[in-house]
């Protein structure tokens, strides 16, 4: 037998970073790939031309890293998250390849300024907050650390809403960011993937005698690979961001359209395509659930597909497959990728369930994010039974196994069995997405140390006690890259002057920072790029708002998802206080202040969409009330995306991280504020206690009741009303807020909010009133200290290198991948 072997591909030569290179590249594929003369070019033109450049450099690299994993057989992470809140790249990339003063002076030597086009990039809108942000600096860590990974999600067409305001109100607008194309990504036609729903199961006798399940969808969908590149640190490894785009089998229904039905011959492909429209359809309906559980579904087996067949081309069988791939769930959205998978291993490629179990469990860890029992997704067993009658029948499987250990290792009670069964079995029945995640990991993981330990005793107290060396903890992190040195190059440049370049490759190296704290030649450069970037974020803001705010004045910013328990309600209830405080008593030296919020409500949930409503009716007031004398200014920032807090986070001199105690995970942007040297105010809440433990008390300000406190009150009972009669400002506040004072127009708009307050005030804010405005007139009091404000704000930056997501990641890698 003659064995035809393979040539050998000889490597493409490296390419040339000069300017003049870069310039001539760019004009070639804005001649030949985009089809325009530069005399006639556009700015998007410039820039599709300018990222296909860039990507032509992280190709090669991609393609290098790619071969050297199947060449070592190293672990694969795959990291499955239905959120990535990526945004844009280009500055990104160009940045990670060293490249900036290049590009920049390429596109000068053009015409053109690099600053114009990268701003006119859209933000990829794959994400919500800081879940998907975290997945984002997650996989640009883990290519910075050499870990072979790749992310999985869902190409949502229109993603999170563009938010808009009307008269003070929420409205949500598609956020078409694929509207022209994204140069970035890659269509990958050979890795497609049926997607089967709803059916039925059929059973079979296997060769062994031993019954085989046969799962015969009733609907079926194609799931389309879309690559797009992801670039570490000096371009040292490139991993891959992989998304699915649902596709239908049959796009069109001919008989139909030539029947004069041309609506419903579309019907298969509309279905289709609706499961990756939009990131988070409200789910207040049925249908809105059972479009939800389709997504996490869609995205969840195709990933595992995918890996399954990429483990298949390099390996005889699924032995080694936890030692050769690492799966991550992040929450509980891809939890029912452990019925998923355990259906792979057992109907289609015939293991026996113990074994499939086995290695399930040893390939898959869970990181939770939330105590908030309601996130923790559970779907009505009808649904999940309608849609997956095989994963139910899984899933009562494995739940028997469960339940049947802990009883016979354990001795559990009634009690305890039914807080670890997958089946919630109180009121309606339904499948607990948490407990499934749980069980089907090996290590579950918290994202900070205070959330770690309360979850042990909350919402898997009893899971805890049947698997006690599962949950441990990982504390969340930022890449310094887009957080500094992207987003803020002033402070960057500052920072190579006086400590030199091995931050750059070594956040905990910005230490060396610290000796220049009491420098006051350093506090006035340092102050110095801190008003540069406040006068950015003032001339955004006029722009976009029409509002004028003073630079001078201090940045005090909330910008976070609106929820009821992160207290954006608290921090304008204290704007309101604080504005009758001014009006009341004109004579005082008052702190000029400028209060900014940005965030999005999801559109089902009324109260946080009141509250930014309550924030544009006090805004209103405020800022045209006379008296204030323009000391106090509050302005609801709209369309909160990662671009935005690009130029908000390194303009503020305040961060508000003010959430109920003990619900609030971790928190990514107050490790954001803190490097770019704000001080937080905030409670002892998710990574603040960190935060606290590593810049030090005197550098941080903490006030209210902490977790333990908070859930005493909530069993010991708690009085609102007798805490708010008893306080003077907050009561005049609410008082102003619940009667109409700021809402003429309805003066009980918002009554039932206030009221909410004196009944049961289930976030503290009452409770932690009076504390959070001492600790505000304190902050005051430190602003006037100019030296004293520049020594701690510096100190914060110094002392943050912690909190970089590339520690996160060496942990992970460690201790839960066992890979890079």
């Amino acid at each position: 037998m003659t064995t035809v072997s393979k040539p050998t591909i000889p490597s493409p030569a490296p390419r040339s970073s000069k300017p003049e290179i870069l310039a001539e590249e760019i004009i070639e594929r804005l001649t030949y790939r985009i089809g325009k003369d530069a005399k006639v070019a556009k700015p998007h033109d410039w820039l599709t031309a300018t990222i296909l450049v860039i990507r032509d450099r992280i190709i090669d690299k991609w393609m290098e890293s790619t071969r050297k994993v199947y060449a070592t057989g190293a672990k694969r992470v795959y990291y499955l998250s239905l959120e990535f809140l990526i945004g844009r790249l280009m500055r990104d990339a160009v940045s990670n390849l060293g490249l900036m003063e290049e590009v920049r002076d390429a596109l000068a030597s053009l015409g053109v300024d690099v600053s114009v086009i990268a701003g006119l990039e859209p933000d990829a809108a794959l994400g919500n907050g800081g879940l998907g942000r975290l997945a984002a600096c997650f996989m640009e860590s883990m290519a910075t650390v050499d870990v072979p990974a790749y992310g999985y999600g869902i190409r949502y067409v229109h993603g999170l809403f563009r938010q808009q305001m009307a008269d003070g109100w929420q409205v949500e607008l598609p956020e078409s960011w694929l509207a022209h194309g994204n140069p970035w990504e890659f269509e990958r036609r050979e890795s497609a993937y049926e997607i089967g729903f709803g059916g039925s199961v059929d059973v079979a006798n296997g060769a062994d005698g031993e019954p085989r399940y046969v799962w015969k969808p009733a609907e079926r969908v194609i799931a389309a690979a879309f690559d797009t590149p992801v670039v570490g640190w000096r371009g040292k490894r490139v991993n891959t961001l992989r998304l699915w785009s649902a596709q239908p089998i049959d796009p069109i229904l001919l008989d139909a359209f030539n029947a004069g039905d041309h609506i419903g011959a579309l019907r298969e492909s509309n279905k289709a395509e609706s499961l990756t429209r939009v990131l988070y359809p409200a789910d207040a309906t049925p249908a809105g659930q059972e479009l939800r559980l389709r997504q996490e579904f869609f995205f969840s087996s195709a990933s595992l597909q995918d890996i399954l067949r990429r483990h298949l081309q390099q390996y005889d069988d699924f032995t080694s497959l936890p030692d050769k791939v690492a799966i991550q769930l992040n929450d509980t959205h891809p939890a029912v990728s452990i019925a998923e998978l355990m259906r792979l291993l057992c109907d289609v490629h015939g293991l026996e369930f113990d074994q499939a179990w086995d290695i399930t469990r040893g390939t898959i860890a869970y990181t939770n994010h939330t105590l908030l029992p309601e996130a923790l997704e559970s779907w009505p067993v009808p649904l999940f039974e309608r849609l997956l009658p095989r994963h139910m029948q899984i899933i009562y499987a494995i739940n028997a196994k469960v339940l049947l250990e802990a009883r016979k290792t354990k001795n559990f009670s009634d009690t305890e069995i039914r807080s670890i069964s997958l089946i919630e079995e109180g009121g309606s029945r339904r499948v607990r997405m948490g407990n499934l995640a749980f069980v089907g990991s090996h290590s579950i993981n918290g994202v900070s140390a205070l959330h770690t330990d309360l979850m042990k005793v909350t919402v898997f107290a009893d899971l805890h006690k049947l698997y006690p060396d599962r949950i441990n903890n990982k504390t969340n992190g930022i890449t310094p890259r887009r957080w500094l040195q992207q987003c803020n190059p002033g402070l960057t440049g500052l920072i190579r002057e006086a400590i030199g370049d091995d931050f750059l490759d070594d956040a905990e190296k910005l230490r060396a920072l610290d000796k220049f704290a009491t420098d006051s030649a350093f506090q006035e450069k340092f102050a110095a790029v801190k008003r540069n970037n406040k006068v950015a974020l003032a001339n955004l803001v006029a722009s976009r708002m029409g509002v004028k705010i003073d630079p001078s004045a201090m940045f005090d910013i909330q910008i976070k998802r609106i929820h009821e328990y992160k207290r954006q309600l608290l921090n304008v209830i204290e704007a309101v206080a604080l504005y009758d405080q001014i009006r009341s008593r004109p004579e005082l030296d008052w702190v000029p202040r400028v209060k900014l919020f940005a965030g999005k409500a999801a559109p089902s949930y009324h109260n946080a969409k009141l509250i930014i409503k309550l924030i544009n009716d006090v805004a209103r007031t405020i800022n045209n009330d006379p008296a204030v004398r323009g000391l106090l200014k509050v302005v609801f920032v709209p369309n909160y995306n990662v671009s935005l807090a690009e130029v908000m986070v390194p303009a503020a001199d305040l961060s508000e991280q003010i959430s109920t105690a003990g619900m609030e995970a971790s928190g990514t942007g107050n490790m954001k504020f803190g490097l770019n040297g704000a001080l937080t105010i905030g409670t002892l809440d998710g990574a603040n206690v960190e935060m606290r433990d590593n810049v030090g008390e005197d550098n941080i300000k903490i006030f209210g009741l902490r977790a333990d406190e908070v859930a005493n009150l909530r069993t010991d009972g708690h009085n609102p009303r007798a805490i708010i009669e008893a306080s003077h400002e907050l009561s005049q506040a609410l008082s102003a807020i619940g009667s109409g004072v700021f809402s003429p127009d309805d003066r009980n708009r918002y009554s039932e909010l206030i009221e909410g307050i004196y009944s049961h005030d289930w976030f503290m804010v009452a409770a932690d009133f009076d504390a959070y405005a001492q600790a505000q007139r304190e902050v005051d009091e430190l602003w006037n200290d100019k030296s004293a404000w520049s020594e701690k704000t510096i100190r914060n930056t110094a002392r943050m290198g912690w909190f970089s997501s590339d520690r996160t990641i060496r942990q992970y890698a460690k201790e839960i991948w066992r890979a890079g």
